[in-house]
């Protein structure tokens, strides 16, 4: 993925993202467990955010109400303008495949399709040609650094590199907003930090909008800001003026 001209930014662009007083519970029989309580917050445009709290504390799902995996009980929910609480099923999985790259802890990748086929699924379902799809495809693979591993089996790659091909995947679009559910949590520390300088990169260098939920205090580092839930309630909401990802100088949009 390589830069285009810088996008200028407008001076007072409203949020990416606008959650307001948002509620969700799910039924266990006669149960009503609640998981997220009267939750507000907005997160701007080439933010990266980490989302924290203990197991159970509703880091998940409200990482996949943002992006579109699940909907609120109550209250208000906006990416990019876009109300998704108004949208059909249809609808709704036609935004996320537009707008939302995402990243899980097990990579998810189908293991009897090689990485670059693995790379290529998202865009099975988008009007470009084979070859379009293959210049995206080989972009990604080259900055994500396995280009030279495109013909690879996931049996074939360490769980790091694995990753690395699951944020292929997730960038292979040009995503509005990386949803990052615990990236780094099946990987030893060496490729964890791999992943997490990729993040960065991503975010410095292209603007990526990244919410990333973990429970990795050195992960949680790399953040501008972070964010903390304990059952359900969000508990801080502060910035990291010592975060070691670098802050993005200039919003950069890769070729369409």
């Amino acid at each position: 993925m390589t830069p285009m001209s810088p996008e200028p930014e407008a001076a007072s662009a409203p949020p990416l993202v606008q959650v307001a007083h948002l509620s969700k519970s799910y039924r266990r029989g006669s149960q009503v467990l609640p998981v997220l309580q009267d939750i507000s917050l907005a997160i701007q445009e080439g933010e990266f955010v980490a989302l924290m709290g203990p197991s159970g504390s509703g880091k998940t799902t409200l990482l996949n109400l943002i992006a579109g995996l699940d909907r609120p009980d109550a209250g208000e929910l906006r990416v990019g303008g876009v109300d998704l609480t108004t949208l059909g099923e249809a609808e709704l999985a036609a935004w996320r495949a537009n707008h939302v790259g995402f990243i899980f802890q097990f990579y998810q990748l189908i293991p009897v399709l090689t990485a670059f086929e693995n790379v290529e699924l998202p865009l099975l379902l988008t009007p470009l040609s084979r070859r379009e799809r293959r210049e995206h495809v080989e972009l990604v693979l080259e900055l994500v650094g396995l280009s030279d591993r495109s013909h690879h089996y996931p049996g074939q790659l360490s769980g790091g590199q694995q990753q690395r091909v699951a944020i292929a995947r997730a960038l292979v679009t040009d995503p509005t907003l990386i949803a990052a559910d615990e990236p780094t949590g099946d990987l030893d520390r060496a490729s964890a930090n791999e992943v997490l300088d990729l993040l960065c990169r991503l975010n410095g260098d292209f603007g990526k909008t990244i919410i990333l939920v973990t429970h990795d205090p050195e992960a949680a580092s790399r953040a501008r800001r972070l964010i903390k839930l304990i059952k359900g309630v969000l508990i801080t909401d502060e910035a990291q003026p010592d975060a070691t990802c670098p802050v993005p100088a200039i919003r950069t949009r890769p070729p369409a």
